[in-house]
């Protein structure tokens, strides 16, 4: 009986695989919001020598991916317009070949039964598929019987669905788009790149922002040395009438002569705010919510005009290509004239000064604001039309500033977890009409956030060179 059972098996290898679906069912292709889907489909063959049969006892075929390579940019976005939506992704045509594995049959199903799809999803989602410990994935995998299989280098974008059968696998990348779909709608995903207006290149405006943060930074000393001087004094006096304890040499007990302890009076500690609403001189710095990492960085000195999430290099690339295709838009739009912005004061973007989250200089633009705003709509418009920008920020409205201190980029630590804000009262009241000066917009980038150039800036992945002299008729 096992003799039979054996011939039996190996009869059953000996029979081509036959696909139930046309090869046009396999090709369909259908869009997943930025997911690239490629369906490599893998049969078995029966062209084995005898040899190869004696060597290995059980020989299954089974369907296993190809590659894991994206295609390329250039045959992603072949023949796609400027402004038109991102390319959808194509599902190729099936492939077949063969791979040996010993654990040929899992209960009644045929492993020549397994189908896989490549989707390119990007690694900063990796982990919201994962799910905390895994449960998100392993839960798809569970429902959907099939495995999830994650890239080993965080270079790569694309995983690997195995399943079953072809309706499993869609299954589950369905699963996956809508996971991808709420994210990217959270805060939980943050924001990749943006589009910028650089004001850093300008060094002596670099250097009034180094000078306006050591001035803060180093405002703690010198009124803690100014407001203090009272308590000090005082500390003084009580050192010169200092006390001699002498203790006896045959007790261990110290006798001290209270009526030799002179009495020292000490100011009151002023609690009454200034006429201005500021605090006390005598906070610190760690009682107001300041530190350093709530400042800007001078040298990323910048004016957002729109904030985007690209999540893989598909759309990276696609954002490039909007960008540079819309240089003659924004030429047109600055009517081919340089336009010049002066920055004045400093403003609360939202909250009261006494719990500020951002603080920011705003913007004044000379003789051309008009210009400079229907630069930035043709930009917006063009990422809008493109696919590229979410819903909510498509329907705000622009408000051009420049952000010198933001609560939201402080270093988390035991002591700073708690502060969500800062006190600005006390930087309003010295830098509250502070002239930083007047600045060309020389420059328009798309740049990466978290990422930086030698020159400090953030990484430029396509920029534009705006007019820098006045063109005469």
């Amino acid at each position: 009986m096992l003799a039979l059972f054996r011939v039996e098996r190996a009869l059953n290898f000996t029979i081509p695989y036959h696909i139930s679906k046309s090869a046009t069912y396999f090709q369909k292709c259908y869009s997943c919001g930025g997911m690239n889907n490629k369906y490599k489909m893998i049969g078995g063959s029966s062209n084995k020598t005898s040899a190869e049969k004696k060597k290995h006892k059980s020989i299954a075929s089974v369907w296993k991916p190809v590659s894991t390579q994206s295609c390329s940019a250039d045959n992603r976005h072949a023949g796609a317009e400027v402004g038109s939506k991102l390319a959808e992704p194509q599902i190729g045509p099936a492939i077949l070949s063969d791979k040996e594995e010993d654990n040929a049959f899992k209960g009644s199903v045929s492993s020549t039964d397994k189908h896989s799809i490549s989707l390119e999803v990007g690694s900063s989602l990796f982990r919201f598929i994962k799910g905390k410990g895994g449960y998100v994935q392993s839960n798809i995998e569970e429902e959907m019987g099939v495995k999830i299989i994650f890239p080993s280098s965080r270079k790569e974008e694309s995983i690997i669905i195995e399943g079953t059968s072809p309706d499993s696998v869609t299954r589950a990348s369905e699963r996956i788009q809508l996971i991808i779909d709420e994210t990217v709608k959270s805060s939980a995903l943050d924001y990749s790149h943006f589009i910028s207006l650089p004001l850093a290149i300008n060094p002596q405006l670099v250097d009034k922002l180094i000078n306006f943060q050591n001035s803060i930074l180093g405002l703690h000393d010198n009124t803690s040395n100014e407001d203090t001087s009272e308590e000090e004094n005082g500390d003084k006096r009580l050192g010169e009438s200092t006390l001699t304890l002498k203790a006896q040499e045959d007790s261990g007990n110290v006798k001290v002569d209270v009526t030799k302890i002179p009495l020292v009076s000490y100011p009151p500690k002023s609690s009454s705010t200034s006429t201005s609403g500021s605090k006390p001189k005598t906070s610190t710095l760690s009682e107001l919510g300041i530190d350093k990492s709530i400042f800007i960085k001078p040298k990323t000195f910048h004016l957002t005009v729109l904030m985007l999430k690209l999540w893989n290099k598909e759309r990276v690339d696609a954002a490039v290509k909007i960008f540079e295709g819309i240089e003659g838009e924004i030429m047109d739009a600055l009517n081919g004239q340089p336009v010049s912005i002066k920055l004045k004061g400093l403003d609360c973007m939202r909250g009261s000064l006494a719990k500020a989250r951002v603080l920011y200089a705003p913007v004044e633009v000379i003789g051309g604001e008009d210009r400079l705003l229907q630069a930035c709509k043709v930009i917006t418009e063009a990422f809008t039309k493109g696919g590229l920008v979410l819903e909510k920020d498509a329907k705000q409205t622009l408000k051009l500033h420049a952000t010198v201190m933001n609560a939201r980029h402080r270093k988390r630590t035991k002591t700073t977890k708690k502060y969500d804000s800062f006190d600005a009262r006390g930087v309003m009241e010295k830098y509250g009409s502070e002239e930083w000066g007047e600045y060309l917009i020389r420059e328009v980038h798309l740049s990466q956030r978290f990422v930086f150039d030698e020159d400090g800036y953030y990484h430029r992945c396509a920029s534009i060179l705006l007019p820098q002299n006045v063109q005469v008729d």
